[in-house]
């Protein structure tokens, strides 16, 4: 008996499985033409040909020039319609909220940064996420009804249970019981909140270093130090959202932090933060430490301490990456991850160099030995990742033909 549309196996589910296969090898290749759809999807050329004829008029897909240099006639080239629809995605810190509003083929058509200096903000939080998603909006060309999905990436995270932020006392101005459901009303789009640190693992698992694998650890370190954990392809947030919060973890060679939560600090952000890099170089004798924010300071220092060889920048990268793999062995004794990806501009700053380091003291500190490596998107990672989570659930959407 031949079961009703929509169900699993019928022409219509069949089609829309199709459709969305041709669709993900046009954002993977890019432009391709019907014998080619045909090859990569088993697909016939009739049945192929039916396929693009459907997404054309859906407006999915777009022809678009022809195949040259080849023997025989050119053949008609189709790419995935990139005004079909966009994505935009937020990345909040106490200084700034930087805004970028993506196709759905993933490339950024507009972005903006809206500076929040200040200990207490000098416009409500609502007004500051608007304010930035339109200046985004509006760079694009476009509208805020134009955007189909927002996913805002913040330290700390909002706990499931309670709709709070928790980890993240140094944000002014988003701890209101009530902010989300001000923020779901000024917003006409669906709105997904997520930790930054897990949006750069996005980032790195979509686009990155950790591309293809299925247990990882991030490791950041540029305003905070944080983590963020990938368990069988997944983010792991935990009960409260609270997982990877490493920062607070108590480690040894630092003094034991108590209420973690008021301090905003713990054993492990105190040992090896980006805040403890300008103590160390000076403690070392390191010559011309810059002055700014110490985050930018302590890039600057371990991106220098990389490139050199004297003894006080040597001693001070060797004496960071032994810090930092105290932490990590927790980590990678506990979850045991297949891989450990370094990003933040503290630790990308150091390269290969810290690298080598930091794998070499974590193999004296921690029974598995997983591989380390230093990320790969290094623009914007958490703005990248709340863009990649954005599109990927805005794609699901409007790729989907059964309905």
């Amino acid at each position: 008996m031949a079961g009703t549309a929509g169900t699993p196996g019928t022409p219509r589910v069949l089609r829309a499985m199709n459709d969305r296969a041709a669709l993900d090898l046009l954002l993977e290749h890019g432009p391709l033409s019907r014998t080619r759809i045909g090859k990569l999807t088993g697909l016939s050329k009739p049945t192929a040909s039916q396929l693009l004829a459907r997404l054309e008029a859906a407006g999915l897909v777009l022809a678009t020039g022809t195949t040259e240099g080849r023997p025989g006639p050119n053949a008609q080239l189709y790419e995935v319609n990139p005004r079909a629809a966009y994505a935009a995605g937020l990345d909040v810190t106490p200084e700034r909220v930087l805004a970028a509003v993506a196709d759905v083929t993933g490339r950024t058509v507009g972005s903006y940064e809206l500076p929040t200096p200040g200990r207490r903000p000098a416009q409500p939080v609502v007004r500051q996420v608007t304010d930035a998603l339109d200046g985004a909006v509006k760079a694009a060309g476009l509208t805020r009804a134009d955007v189909h999905r927002l996913v805002i990436g913040t330290p700390g995270a909002f706990d499931p249970n309670t709709g709070r932020l928790r980890y993240a006392s140094h944000l002014p101005g988003w701890h209101s019981p009530a902010l989300l459901d001000e923020l779901a009303a000024a917003l006409p789009m669906p709105v997904e909140y997520e930790n930054d640190v897990n949006l750069a693992a996005v980032a790195e698992q979509r686009l990155g270093a950790a591309r293809g694998h299925e247990d990882f650890v991030l490791l950041w370190n540029e305003g905070g130090l944080g983590a963020a954990l990938v368990l069988g392809g997944r983010l792991h947030r935990g009960w409260t959202g609270g997982a990877g919060e490493v920062g607070f973890l108590p480690v040894p060679g630092a003094p034991l932090v108590r209420q973690v939560t008021k301090a905003n600090s713990g054993g492990y952000q105190e040992l090896a933060g980006s805040q403890a890099v300008p103590r160390l170089a000076r403690e070392l004798g390191v010559p011309d430490i810059p002055s700014g924010p110490y985050a930018e300071v302590a890039a600057a220092l371990v991106e220098r301490a990389a490139a050199r060889d004297d003894g006080p920048h040597r001693q001070l990268l060797k004496t960071y990456a032994t810090r930092l793999a105290t932490g990590l062995a927790s980590l990678v004794s506990v979850l045991d991850p297949e891989l450990v990806v370094l990003s933040g501009a503290s630790l990308t700053a150091g390269g290969d160099t810290l690298r080598t380091l930091v794998q070499d003291e974590l193999e004296e500190l921690a029974a598995s030995r997983p591989r380390l490596v230093v990320g790969d998107v290094r623009e914007h990672p958490v703005l990248r990742g709340a863009l990649e989570s954005a599109l990927a659930a805005t794609r699901d959407e409007v790729f989907d033909t059964s309905r």
